[in-house]
């Protein structure tokens, strides 16, 4: 009897394994047919999700002979746990095909047969692409955005099939992205601060505060009490109340103070129209703002080098990173918002003290020509020069002056170095088609403002021989006390950077801090609606480069 049951177990097993590989065979030759007709047609719909990675689902497929790779539950799950991930940092998991790969596996694990194997196998493939495309690129083209842009975005992996085939069934899909992107810390801690905002949405949000008089530290008003939950909301306000609650006392002063400096603001702990307002943004308008925050380090991460400069323009600072550090870091003027700043990346190559600065043409025409109806007087006082195009100056008793302030300017105009120039003592060039660079400014007491718009694109920057002396990195010759001689001289000079240095002139309106602190700026250019439009828009796949 023992034998006869040890005989009808093996049978038993051997009929399961005999089973198991024809399921696996049937499923390997409708996967084939899939495959077949991707390659014909170009594009396959399963039920209402349309497969993007046609140029590589095909190749990968005939490289293994169609055995299909997602054949465990641990490696479905693992693919339905990287989608959900991507909910976490802003992404939209309908782009992943989240409840189409879960309807199919419902499908297969009742016996729907094949075909329905096979094509959940090709959605789950395409999930993963999807899902490794986005982490790299991001979601957005922001080329289709701004004309101006020229960051890098292409496919590093010299066989990017080989690189897919490696992943197909792994257990731990989140991790590999993961590995491959090497995302910076603050894009972690920007996703921390989506899912707290995302928390405080789904408790209620905060209270909104009735308009009225500026309230102020000392004064008792009903309104006291919205503005104390609306504070504890974002923990700027402990919740521990001690005391009247209709009073603005010290600690609501404190509170108010730390909001403000989170968005930006007069840190003066009073809450008037502006305060007011940035305190009444709904919670899913600061959701949003995150979210488009995220996109675009996600445009930017995969290329950065571990020294550069990087320059926030809705932040007004530029940074100085080396091994990925920041070293120093200033207060920034940027441009008026009909002459923004543009988004764009080059390298720094030679720093120029004493400049002097030609003014372009359309300053020229729009700032300067008005002011010179009545004569030369405006440009003696500014120590400014005309001169012909080949250099030589030009004798100012010939010009017809009336006839210039009207537009007809066939000269160039120069002011000279010195310490009212426009551009200070000091500029930092990066040769690039917009004309913009950083440089001093005589305009100092400007940095004093919030919100730094004043100048015609370039960027401002403060303490910029600090910056100097770090660039140069060579302190027995370009000490302070080296940088302040040659100053003292007033001879324009140029000085090459050892290497070129990359310069990213980036937009943020969000960014979170090591201790958990969220940083909210106005939009002041108003980019952030064109990228929130394209985050719920479409998925489109593009190989970047191609």
């Amino acid at each position: 009897m023992k034998s006869k049951s040890l005989s009808f177990v093996g049978v038993a097993c051997a009929f399961v394994l005999v089973t198991v590989a024809q399921a696996e065979t049937s499923t390997q030759v409708a996967l084939e047919q899939l495959v077949s007709q991707l390659r014909v047609d170009g594009h396959i719909e399963i039920g209402a999700s349309q497969v993007a990675a046609v140029e590589f689902i095909p190749e990968v497929y005939e490289r293994r002979d169609y055995i299909p790779a997602w054949v465990s539950d641990a490696s479905v799950d693992a693919v339905l746990e990287a989608i959900r991930n991507s909910y976490e940092q802003g992404l939209n998991p309908e782009d992943y095909h989240w409840q189409a790969i879960k309807e199919l596996r419902r499908r297969v694990a009742a016996g729907a047969g094949s075909e329905a194997a096979a094509e959940m196998e090709i959605l789950l493939t395409d999930a993963v692409v999807r899902l490794a495309y986005h982490a790299n690129f991001g979601k957005v083209l922001p080329g289709e955005l701004d004309p101006n842009w020229n960051f890098e975005r292409r496919l590093h992996s010299p066989d990017p099939v080989s690189e897919l085939g490696n992943v197909l069934g792994t257990t731990d899909v989140t991790s590999v992205i993961s590995e491959r992107t090497n995302a910076p810390v603050f894009y972690d801690w920007l996703c921390d601060a989506l899912a707290r905002y995302r928390e405080i949405a789904s408790g209620g949000g905060w209270p909104s505060i009735p308009s009225g008089p500026t309230l102020k530290p000392g004064m008792t008003s009903e309104r006291i009490v919205p503005l104390r939950q609306r504070l504890q909301r974002t923990g700027d306000l402990a919740d521990v109340q001690t005391g009247d609650p209709e009073v603005f006392d010290a600690a609501l002063k404190r509170a108010v103070i730390t909001f403000q400096k989170r968005h930006g603001l007069a840190p003066d702990g009073a809450v008037g129209q502006v305060t007011l307002a940035a305190l009444n943004v709904p919670v899913e308008q600061r959701i949003d703002q995150i979210r488009v925050n995220l996109e675009r380090i996600r445009w930017v991460y995969k290329e950065l080098p571990e020294d550069y400069v990087i320059v926030d323009i809705a932040g007004f600072h530029v940074y100085l990173l080396q091994e990925d550090e920041i070293v120093w870091q200033a207060r920034a003027q940027v441009g008026r918002p009909y002459r923004d700043t543009p988004v764009f990346r080059d390298s720094m190559r030679y720093l120029e003290f004493n400049p002097t600065w030609t003014v372009p043409q359309t300053i020229l025409r729009e700032d300067i020509l008005p002011r010179l109806e009545h004569g030369p007087d405006y440009l003696a006082k500014r120590n400014m020069r005309i001169l012909h195009h080949n250099g030589k100056p030009v004798d100012v008793s010939t010009i017809d002056w009336p006839s210039v302030a009207a537009g007809n300017f066939p000269y160039l105009l120069r002011q000279e170095p010195g310490p009212d120039n426009a551009l200070g003592r000091v500029k930092f060039m990066f040769p690039n088609k917009h004309a913009v660079y950083i440089h001093d400014t005589p305009s100092k007491s400007l940095f004093a403002h919030n919100e730094r718009m004043f100048s015609s694109g370039c960027i401002r920057v403060e303490r910029p021989f600090e910056l100097a002396e770090l660039l140069l990195d060579d302190p027995e010759r370009w000490d302070q006390q080296g940088i302040q001689q040659l100053l003292d001289s007033r001879r324009t000079q140029r000085v090459n950077l050892k290497e070129p240095l990359p310069v990213l002139i980036l937009y943020w309106t969000a960014e979170a801090d090591a201790d958990g602190r969220v940083h909210f700026r106005r939009d002041v250019y108003d980019r952030d609606a064109p990228v929130l439009d394209a985050l719920e828009g479409e998925f489109r796949f593009v190989v970047p480069g191609a």
